[in-house]
């Protein structure tokens, strides 16, 4: 099974999970149609933050430790080790899928109750069996991603959110028939089908390539006992699951904050579902490009963990200054165009539902967000675990006192948990860059990294706010409408990427490693000279 570098892993990686984000995109504005109003969403959107939360405790701290684990195996070439952890981590992690599958099941009515929408409990109970088997599918990814093979995680993703995405829509449609809250527990089957889909695939993947696997080990290398590799799994798996665990907790802390606090300032329950659905889209829009991202933390972690284990310190950082460079090539344009287009995007997939202004005052939360996820698989790469959780605390902790303030006024309402997520990553930013260069001694430039795709970003919204108005200009003559804006939006966008890419050429915005992650198809087209004078 063949190793791949940190930007071919991250470019595949990325690839499916675009894919995956667009199928989602095509799902959601057909979900909510189904569903007949953002009430139905916000429903739906509770539903998922209960199953998230679930998801994260039980699926990111042992497939992090495996990742982790494998990958600093496998670099100093003790593969026996390699394959005990991976072994011992998967029965691990499908017992912890099976208990809390229970644990989810018989707290589901006081947790739906809790956070202000006991109509998603039927929703919650639905996805019980998921657990067990996304818990399955974890082990296998961790497994791969350690021995930096993107390829099997990418193509399962993409297998699962298409699978997700048809029998979604196809049970939320049959079940609508006899209410709303029939219609969202019908949205939650198609993740347990691609759940199970998914994982059956990474199995299938694991044993046809099983022969690999039975490598000698060199003389020199260190055998650890089954209590070694467990103590080394816990070691790692809990604190991980602690920080993200508290970061979701605070998501769950925060939805059940702002609808309580919106009914406080005078809105009924009704319309307090409503506008948290609203932000529930929100969510879903800036969550294209940060699922994009996502896709670099995981694999920037292992990349780190191996550097560290080769006590490579120039390695480090070429591969923590690679990851803050390309966070910021993608987070910067996503942002500024979801702002200049906002209204037409909303148009494009939602059509007259309400909350595009959330999007022309929070894509900031898009780089933020980005640049925080990044830091915290830096860190937890570099082994500094504990340190990156009480950052995330803090970071929570204004954020819910924020929004306490805010959101209970009539006249800022849900434009208050903007405010608050812009504090809550803030903070946590600062504190986790001061502790990268006080601390760890290592030299990161994140304005110097964000200047140039910023100015490159400026041009682009330039670009497509004029391309748009001047093809919608035109083709108003012919077509009228959401078609008209669909055009105009697609042209916009194609028009406003290549504008970007090119202006960052112009000015040797990107380097060798980010040209990368590019396609072999797409990088034959750019023009010799500007790719000779890359460094």
């Amino acid at each position: 099974m063949k190793e791949q570098s940190t930007s071919k892993g991250f470019a595949i990686l990325s690839a499916a999970t675009l894919l995956t984000k667009v199928l989602s995109l095509v799902y959601n504005p057909f979900l909510v149609w189904v569903l007949g109003s953002t009430r139905g969403f916000g429903i739906y959107s509770a539903t998922y933050q209960i199953y998230v939360f679930i998801y994260v405790l039980t699926n990111t701290g042992i497939p992090s430790a495996i990742s982790k684990l494998i990958s600093e195996y496998i670099a100093v070439k003790n593969y026996r080790s390699a394959i005990k952890t991976f072994r011992i981590s998967r029965t691990l992690l499908i017992a912890l899928g099976i208990l809390m599958a229970i644990i989810m099941f018989l707290f589901a009515a006081p947790i739906t109750s809790t956070m202000g929408f006991p109509e998603a409990k039927n929703s919650v109970l639905a996805l019980c069996p998921a657990l067990i088997f996304t818990a399955m599918g974890s082990a296998y990814r961790g497994y791969f991603q350690g021995r930096g093979n993107m390829k099997p995680t990418a193509i399962s993703q993409v297998l699962e959110q298409i699978i997700n995405t048809i029998f979604s829509l196809l049970f939320a449609f049959v079940f609508i028939k006899k209410g709303i809250v029939q219609g969202v527990v019908g949205a939650t089957v198609g993740t347990t089908l691609g759940a199970l889909a998914s994982s059956l695939f990474l199995m299938a993947i694991y044993e046809k390539n099983r022969h690999e696997l039975k490598v000698r080990n060199t003389v020199n290398t260190i055998k650890h006992t089954n209590k070694q590799i467990m103590r080394k799994i816990i070691k790692y798996s809990v604190p991980i699951t602690v920080s993200i665990g508290v970061t979701n907790a605070g998501t769950l802390i925060d939805t059940t904050n702002t609808v309580s606090r919106l009914k406080f300032g005078g809105f009924s329950s009704v319309a307090a579902q409503s506008l948290s659905g609203s932000y529930g889209l929100f969510i879903t829009l800036i969550g294209v490009p940060i699922a994009i991202i996502s896709a670099l933390a995981v694999n920037i972690l292992p990349a780190v963990s191996r550097a560290v284990a080769l006590n490579d310190k120039k390695l480090v950082k070429r591969k923590i200054n690679f990851a803050l460079r390309v966070c910021f090539l993608i987070a910067i344009p996503s942002a500024v165009g979801l702002t200049v287009l906002s209204k037409q995007i909303y148009m494009l997939l939602y059509y007259n539902r309400p909350g595009y202004q959330l999007l022309i005052y929070g894509t900031i939360i898009l780089v933020l967000m980005s640049l925080a996820q990044i830091q915290t698989s830096i860190l937890q790469g570099l082994g500094k675990i504990y340190t990156v959780t009480i950052y995330s605390i803090i970071g929570i902790i204004l954020k819910i006192s924020i929004n306490y303030v805010l959101i209970v006024r009539p006249k800022i309402n849900i434009y208050g948990a903007i405010v608050g997520s812009v504090v809550g990553f803030l903070i946590p930013i600062l504190l986790n860059t001061i502790y990268i260069r006080k601390r760890l001694r290592i030299k990161i430039k994140i304005i110097s990294h964000a200047f140039k795709p910023l100015i490159c970003s400026i041009f682009m919204g330039a670009v497509l706010w004029v391309v748009y108005n001047v093809f919608s200009t035109l083709i108003g003559f012919v077509i009228v409408g959401r078609i008209n804006n669909a055009i105009s939006v697609i042209i916009a966008m194609v028009a406003g990427m290549i504008a970007y890419f090119y202006s960052l050429l112009m000015i040797n915005g990107i380097s060798r490693d980010e040209l990368d992650i590019i396609p072999y198809r797409l990088k034959k087209r750019i023009p010799k000279k500007l790719l000779l004078s890359r460094r």
